[in-house]
């Protein structure tokens, strides 16, 4: 029997995660389908897929017409909705957490964005969600932002496995380690088993390429031209690299006597924006032992169809991807200035979808609520 692409990246030790989920892909079947055919052991989330899922269609009017009976706020409804869905995606995803130690079979599900520069408003969200979806194999999500940090730390303290999500620069990739390892560490203080805490880093891709490609195209010049769709990857591979020394720290040692396993590198946003490069760029490209790659599902088609896997296309590569890093510096592209702005967009649009969703559901509940 051929071997197919995805089966070839799992093979390399890439974990393949969807980055989607809805009711529909739970209800019939499209969910366990990827699973048995095409090597997806996990899920992400995060306000925009939810707004996507809650507003395509008919499947949620139910609830919120039950919601809306129930006098529940839009708030309280929207809860619901997402902690049913990702708790029905985690006993889906049960069997493989159970083959692979928790590993894998892990589904994201990310406090209220709103909540992004708020430490305590975080810890208390994240607590409140890993208690009602109530499942080992739930990931809360946690942006990377200077006032999550803290918070990561603390949920992770408490035995709550954690995906750190928007992380866009290797200098924040550093502290967003620190901080796992700080909650290992408390963890360890508070008797919890640090071989049942798992974390993954979700570092931010394809983004980076559409940022510096457009500066890229107002210098104009063939040699900036010839940088386009180099600094994503580049970037990718450093994140890599840092992984690879601080978990090989005396600090980390500790831990990992200790039973504690390492936070992974998430490949995140790995669908190709600009359609002159290949569709699987983002996959085939950041292949390394020990890394999830969290796609579209358009992303995950094209990887199935047509991805060529060579195996290990990280390590190895760190000078090269230093030296993409240093020509766009001396062209005038600020690293610095490009993953500042890129959070902070990330943010802004995170919060953009939940309210958008907040309204769209406020409508629905109003419209339910007369109906009645």
């Amino acid at each position: 029997m051929t071997s197919t692409p995805t089966q070839q990246l799992s093979d390399a030790g890439v974990s393949i995660w969807l980055d989607d989920l809805s009711r529909t892909r739970l209800d019939t079947g499209t969910l366990q389908k990827l699973i048995d055919e095409k090597n997806v052991v996990g899920v992400t989330t995060n306000p925009s897929i939810f707004h996507a899922a809650i507003t395509a269609g008919t499947d949620y009017d139910a609830t919120i017409a039950a919601k809306a009976a129930e006098g529940a706020s839009v708030e309280e409804t929207i809860f619901a909705i997402t902690t049913t869905d990702v708790a029905d995606a985690c006993d889906l995803f049960a069997p493989v957490a159970a083959a692979t130690n928790g590993v894998d079979g892990r589904v994201s599900i990310e406090v209220d964005p709103r909540l992004a520069w708020d430490t305590e408003g975080t810890i208390a969200e994240a607590k409140q969600l890993y208690a009602t979806v109530n499942k080992d194999n739930v990931h809360i999500k946690i942006p990377a932002t200077l006032e999550g940090l803290e918070a990561i730390t603390a949920v992770l303290a408490e035995g709550i496995s954690v995906n750190v999500t928007l992380i866009f620069s290797l200098e924040r990739y550093r502290a967003v380690i620190n901080a796992f390892q700080s909650g290992l560490e408390q963890a360890k203080e508070n008797g919890h088993d640090l071989s049942k805490i798992h974390s993954v880093a979700s570092f931010f891709v394809s983004r980076v390429d559409t940022e510096i490609d457009k500066r890229l195209d107002a210098i104009g010049t063939e040699e900036a031209k010839a940088l386009k769709g180099k600094a994503g990857v580049a970037n990718a591979r450093l994140a890599y690299q840092v992984y690879e020394e601080l978990f090989s720290t005396e600090r980390w040692a500790v831990l990992a006597e200790a039973g504690a396993l390492p936070q992974r590198p998430l490949w995140a946003s790995t669908g190709v924006k600009d359609p002159a490069y290949p569709d699987t760029l983002y996959v085939t490209e950041l292949v390394a032992p020990g890394v999830v790659n969290t796609m579209p599902e358009k992303t995950l088609d094209a990887t199935f169809d047509h991805g060529v896997v060579t195996g290990d296309t990280v390590t190895g590569t760190y000078e090269e991807a230093n030296s993409t890093l240093d020509a766009l510096e001396k062209l005038g592209v600020s690293y610095n200035d490009v993953v500042a702005l890129l959070e902070s967009e990330g943010l802004d649009k995170f919060v953009a979808s939940w309210k958008e969703l907040l309204a769209d559901v406020e409508g629905a509940l109003a419209t339910a609520r007369k109906a009645s």
